[in-house]
């Protein structure tokens, strides 16, 4: 069977760790197809990500792998989770008004150049309902209101889990979720916005960034945490204004910068190459 696996792995730093899982995928007689790992000096913690396949013989099926390998992990302590690449992740998007994020997402799977299975959409408006339906994919309109909140949040879990969905991506969902919410998705919520936080806040930032006469504009994907556009950041990009570009060139580029930085975030996620530190991420690219 040609099947291939990913591990990704953290624990405290300590000599033996890449001799010890070495070891173990020389005795399991796979092949080491991608390797990395890192050591963060500063609070003295490894991490590593490492894809293998079949070598000298075939490897065990998923259960009796994670078994294998839980005894060595345990001896490292090791935070850890094994994946099959064939298995893709499945991701339940959602918006609000602005579509750009969403229609890149759309695409993006619809050509297959997607790690991810998109399973639906949800959104608090019916704006783009017929646009995700044209893709075959079930469309949850969940209008939000500070009465309801809570009971549509937890619809929104419903649909997780009847879908079981491993990431939910808000494409410009313009809601705040609750702390419950956030809890409930942690490390497995993914969030855009654009680079004005905490300068340019409400209405109209690119207005707002136009009056000030800023000079760079960007996006910011981050995993969704109870403390507002603050979790850990995933990926970053930007781009430079000249004193001539207007207000709606500033929104066009920044819509687009939003659309790659997101898409960047969501794939890395997929393939297993995000690992979380703290309030930072280690990202083997």
């Amino acid at each position: 069977m040609n099947m291939k696996y990913i591990l990704v792995a953290s624990c405290p730093d300590r000599i033996g760790i890449v001799h010890a899982v070495s070891d173990f995928f020389f005795l399991l007689g796979a092949t080491i197809i991608e390797a990395a790992q890192y050591t963060d000096e500063s609070n003295q913690r490894f991490f590593m990500r490492w894809k293998f396949g079949p070598g000298t013989q075939d490897l065990p099926l998923m259960k009796s792998l994670k078994g294998s390998f839980s005894t060595l992990a345990n001896t490292f302590g090791m935070d850890w989770e094994m994946y099959d690449t064939q298995a893709a992740p499945k991701i339940l998007l959602a918006v609000s008004k602005y579509g750009h994020c969403l229609n890149d997402l759309l695409h993006r799977w619809k050509e297959e150049k997607f790690p991810g299975e998109i399973v639906g959409v949800v959104s608090n408006h019916q704006k783009f309902q017929s646009k995700v339906e044209s893709y075959g994919l079930p469309y949850y309109h969940l209008p939000v209101n500070p009465a309801n909140k809570q009971e549509q949040e937890k619809r929104l879990l419903e649909i997780m889990e009847e879908k079981q969905v491993e990431l939910l991506v808000l494409a410009r969902y313009m809601q705040i979720l609750s702390d419950n919410l956030c809890a409930q998705v942690a490390g497995r919520a993914i969030n855009i916005h654009h680079s004005f936080l905490p300068s340019f806040k409400g209405a109209k930032p690119y207005h707002q960034a136009f009056e000030r006469g800023v000079k760079i504009i960007g996006a910011t994907a981050h995993y969704v945490t109870k403390d507002l556009d603050e979790g850990p950041i995933i990926e970053q990009d930007v781009q430079r204004i000249e004193h001539f570009h207007g207000t709606s060139y500033m929104v066009d580029q920044g819509k687009n910068i939003e659309t790659v930085v997101l898409a960047r975030a969501v794939m890395w996620h997929c393939q297993r190459r995000i690992l979380l530190n703290g309030n930072k991420t280690v990202i083997f690219r």
